[in-house]
């Protein structure tokens, strides 16, 4: 009976309000199929140099003790994956997100990346999806965080650990508005990890997930944390560069 409840809310809810594509309103998805084919794919790049890199890893001479060991991007920042972004983490629309990463596995599908070849040898090993959070001031506004709303239906997706093994300690200003150099200084030491590791260092293979790259800033600093608390790996995986 309960879920005879639940089919009819979803239909009532559809017939009230449908589903309109953020880019062109056309009914029925929340991004339209004509629409996911002007989702523009960008080359790959090391995340420390951001040069052009098979796969998205980090280039042998770019390695670094704390710092990413990849990353992953759906596409470039630009419609319609920009607007999707932008409703899902400004206007609200939470049920995007699941949208965006149905779409990222149907890219992965098709287009296997070195990232999915690692998480499948490694299974063994523990991957954990971690989102990058949001200040608890931020989050309670908003009512949800985009990166940890994309992490637990990639980790349920793919049959995945999912943890909240980072805080964000300090307040900081929103990133957009501000240039390179400012953003690593405005995110510097703004992370630690969750007491909820109980001091356990952390031993898993990690895939640090957000929404946007844009300097790498936040996830340059999370990273740090992460491998600083023992992560022996840590990808970035993000919607857009």
């Amino acid at each position: 009976m309960n879920n005879e409840l639940i089919t009819m809310n979803n239909f009532l809810l559809d017939f009230l309000y449908p589903k309109k594509c953020v880019n062109c309103k056309k009914v029925g998805e929340y991004l339209c199929s004509n629409c996911q084919l002007d989702l523009k794919q960008g080359d790959l790049v090391c995340p420390t140099c951001e040069r052009l890199s098979i796969g998205g890893i980090t280039h042998p001479v770019c390695r670094r003790k704390y710092a990413l060991d990849g990353l992953w991007s759906l596409g470039i920042y630009q419609n319609p994956l920009r607007i999707s972004i932008q409703k899902l983490k400004y206007k609200w629309v939470t049920a995007l997100a699941e949208s965006l990463i149905n779409i990222t596995l149907e890219y992965w599908a098709k287009n296997p990346p070195i990232l999915l070849d690692y998480i499948k040898k490694d299974r063994g090993n523990s991957w954990t999806i971690v989102p990058v959070p949001l200040h608890w001031t931020r989050k309670n506004w908003r009512g949800f965080n985009q990166s940890e709303l994309l992490a637990k239906l990639l980790s349920k997706k793919l049959g995945l650990n999912h943890q909240d093994a980072l805080i964000r300690t300090k307040k900081t200003k929103p990133q957009v508005k501000l240039k390179s150099y400012d953003r690593r200084m405005n995110i510097k030491n703004a992370f630690s990890l969750s007491p909820s590791m109980n001091n356990e260092l952390i031993t898993n293979n990690i895939l640090l997930i957000d929404d946007v790259w844009t300097t790498g800033a936040t996830l340059k600093e999370c990273t740090y944390v992460l491998k600083k608390g023992g992560a022996k790996t840590v990808w970035a995986l993000t919607l857009a560069r």
